[in-house]
């Protein structure tokens, strides 16, 4: 059993693979002729490894980033990082949170089917994520890591990664220009919020892509070019402040520390020229294969795919979102320090990530303003409320890591305090979730019937 569950986990959390099997159903379905689902089937698989390689450079490029702006400002505390926190948790909790991801994606599955949230969840290492989180919160509240836990566990993951997307899906549609794929990240929350910011607060006119750029700097409209300079700048910065001692000691390995930090800003723009690529190869793919699952087993269906997938729509804004969180990120972190709290420094992947997503919801409604407010209240959020998930979190709070996007606190520290009060607080909070989520179905279901004129 303990193999089985190894090998299910083992593939479910590999998005390349998931999303290809996902791929070769549809083309099935759509009974297409055997070399083209061989093809398709790989091209996706293909896509996605390219996507993720894209997103693992990025990430390489940024670790040196951290870890000097760490020794720079002589800093301590907890670093919120998804990876870090869910290996620390998996050693304790890994069959449970095996069970409540099989359980969640059926549950995912069932809701898109019969209701009209639409979004087949395919983002598989956050699915794990979200498992290792109910697991770790139910296991917490006295619930155990029997039958109970993996059931309601799987509801609450099932039902929270079938509505977030729904949340996102109206600004996907003014990001992408279309209604074909869903925002499949735990950021969902947060991104949301950033595009109805943008909305009350931006000017629309004022898109971050129509920056008034002079003839003569005309290659700066280029995106590789554009983010290597500007990176460049802002790496040899951090440098300077850090010292050649530290660098060529611990990090470049002898190299000049200005070159060093030139280097992994156009290691940086490389990462984003590869995510760019295997945009184009899964939409390309994924999107006419999914016609098959769409059609055949759950009708209109979408898939909600990884964050990067929109990073290609609004270059200018993944660079502004991710530069006000972080900066929010770092503010907030002085704060914390005058506070006398625990002190939550910025992480540098959590930001880039979800602080490019929100400043692309943002701008999608508000513009340049959007991009900006919407960047900093998510930043915000993921700042501040890791403070308030750490205490629910069981013995975990006592690593020096903890959870670090939306979509993980706002629902963690919900589901946590109810568990304060009881497991059968607990399991009614989450059956009201479910049943919030199956009545607004019905609701908004008979809200659109209304609005049929019957034909004479």
């Amino acid at each position: 059993m303990e193999k089985i569950l190894e090998l299910f986990v083992s593939i479910a959390s590999q998005p390349a693979i998931l999303v290809a099997m996902i791929s070769m159903v549809g083309l099935l379905l759509q009974k297409k002729k055997a070399n083209e689902v061989v093809a398709g089937t790989i091209k996706t698989f293909a896509g996605f490894l390219v996507l993720t390689g894209g997103a693992t450079i990025l990430e390489t490029a940024l670790a040196p980033f951290a870890k000097m702006f760490q020794f720079a400002l002589h800093v301590q505390g907890v670093v919120p990082s998804n990876e870090a926190v869910v290996a620390i948790a998996l050693v304790k909790y890994g069959t449970p949170t095996a069970l409540i991801m099989l359980t969640g994606m059926i549950v995912n599955i069932l809701l898109a089917r019969f209701t009209r949230f639409k979004y087949i969840f395919l983002t598989g290492q956050a699915m794990l994520y979200m498992s290792c989180l109910s697991a770790v919160i139910l296991i917490s509240a006295g619930m155990g890591d029997g039958w109970q836990t993996i059931l309601f566990g799987g509801i609450f993951e099932g039902t929270l990664l079938t509505i977030t997307p729904a949340l996102c899906q109206p600004f996907m549609r003014k990001i992408t220009k279309s209604d074909q794929v869903a925002m499949g990240h735990t950021g969902n929350i947060g991104y949301a919020s950033a595009g109805l910011i943008g909305k009350l607060f931006g000017d629309k006119s004022k898109s971050t892509e129509d920056l008034n750029i002079p003839k003569s700097l005309g290659f700066l409209r280029d995106s590789t070019v554009s983010i290597a300079l500007l990176m460049s700048v802002v790496y040899v910065i951090l440098a300077i402040a850090t010292g050649p001692n530290y660098i060529e000691s611990k990090l470049s390995g002898g190299t000049n520390y200005i070159v060093y930090s030139i280097i992994q800003a156009g290691t940086f723009a490389a990462g984003f020229v590869v995510v760019l690529q295997g945009v184009r190869m899964i939409l390309g793919e994924i999107v006419p294969a999914f016609q098959g699952i769409a059609k055949k087993l759950v009708p209109n269906s979408k898939p909600a795919l990884d964050v990067p997938i929109i990073f290609p729509y609004a270059p200018n804004a993944v660079l502004i979102g991710f530069f006000v969180s972080f900066f929010v990120g770092t503010l907030s972190m002085f704060a914390m320090i005058a506070l006398g709290t625990t002190v939550i420094i910025p992480g540098v992947v959590g930001h880039f990530f979800c602080g490019a997503a929100s400043g692309i919801y943002g701008n999608s409604t508000g513009g340049r303003r959007g991009a900006v407010l919407g960047a900093a209240f998510n930043s915000l959020l993921i700042s501040w409320l890791p403070l308030f998930i750490l205490p629910v979190l069981g013995t975990l709070k006592l690593a020096a890591s903890t959870f670090a996007d939306t979509d993980y606190l706002i629902p963690g520290i919900i589901v946590g305090k109810l568990g304060s009060y009881g497991a059968i607080t607990l399991v009614s909070g989450i059956l009201i979730f479910l049943l919030v989520v199956i009545l607004t179905s019905i609701v908004l279901n008979a809200k659109d019937r209304s609005k049929v004129v019957p034909a004479k």
